[in-house]
């Protein structure tokens, strides 16, 4: 039961959170409905599904497969495109919780022309996956997870907004901080870390066949989540900017974790996929149950409270 004397509200990037649960970019993020419910059972911001400039059908069938601790998922950027999205998104100012843009682009100027198409729809927030290691032309497969590139497109989308730009790193990387830093030279307001891991692959062992129709896929879920806390701790101590703690977060214990660990606010994805949208009120509550219980009254106590001892 959430214990109104504990205050969970984050500020990210100047956005006000009623608590710092986010929807993740990916999951469920397809129409305002689907924003509004995840608002309703509690998430304090919203992530929509990744726009392109043109629609895209993504990959083949099938897109998702579980394991024992955690999904492979190969979607493939399947979106309708900018000009569809900002239809969809038009009203954006009734939610009751900040909503971010994901977009995605397979050149500097790509991404510009996404944003320019959203721009009067409402969004209070731009995140940049730079990082999806399953999609040829976008993110890891296009070389984007660079310094230099993660400082050109926050330079480009820095000229064509004054919104906060929020770069989604990816975790395969041994260069994930030095793009996280070259990020917030270059502007950013944010950082989101971490994308998933991998890619890894499924078989099924009677076609003896890979089990996703790309054949390999990205990592989430709990199996990720030690190494997502990792990732989020190192750039703590390597940028000044906020960070979202994303990956494998389920719990509230899991959520106070990554907060510990230096995440300012947290992304859920594959936790909705499994528990549906009441999990992020699961979470809050589980969140003001343990801060009641080990004396603290904010949520903010505990950011970055593993870097003091």
């Amino acid at each position: 039961m959430l214990h109104m004397s504990i205050n969970l509200t984050t500020t990210l990037a100047g956005l006000k959170l009623s608590n710092p649960t986010i929807l993740a970019s990916g999951i469920l993020g397809v129409s305002q409905a689907s924003l509004n419910k995840m608002i309703e059972n509690g998430a304090g911001a919203v992530t929509v599904k990744s726009i392109s400039l043109e629609a895209r059908k993504g990959h083949q069938t099938p897109i998702i497969t579980t394991y024992e601790e955690g999904m492979l998922n190969a979607v493939g950027y399947s979106n309708p495109g900018a000009k569809a999205a900002a239809e969809e998104f038009c009203q954006l100012a009734r939610l009751k919780a900040p909503v971010i843009a994901s977009i995605i682009g397979q050149s500097p100027d790509d991404f510009k022309k996404v944003w320019q198409m959203l721009a009067g729809s409402g969004f209070a927030a731009i995140e940049v996956p730079l990082s999806c290691p399953h999609t040829p032309g976008y993110g890891t497969m296009a070389g984007q997870h660079t310094p230099a590139m993660s400082a050109r497109i926050t330079k480009e989308l820095k000229r064509a907004s004054n919104l906060p730009i929020i770069i989604k790193v990816s975790p395969n990387h041994p260069n994930m901080v030095e793009v996280a830093q070259a990020a917030e030279s270059a502007g950013a307001a944010a950082i989101c870390a971490v994308n998933s891991a991998g890619p890894g692959m499924q078989i099924d062992l009677e076609t003896a066949s890979p089990v996703l129709g790309f054949k390999i896929g990205g990592v989430t879920g709990p199996a990720i989540r030690p190494i997502a806390v990792r990732c989020v701790y190192d750039l703590y101590q390597a940028i000044k900017i906020p960070i979202i703690g994303t990956g494998g977060i389920t719990t509230g214990h899991d959520a106070i974790e990554m907060l510990m660990a230096g995440a300012t606010a947290l992304g859920i994805g594959t936790a909705v996929y499994y528990h549906g949208p009441t999990v992020f009120k699961k979470i809050t509550d589980e969140m003001s149950e343990w801060l009641a219980s080990h004396g603290y009254q904010s949520v903010k106590e505990v950011i970055g409270l593993v870097h003091q001892n």
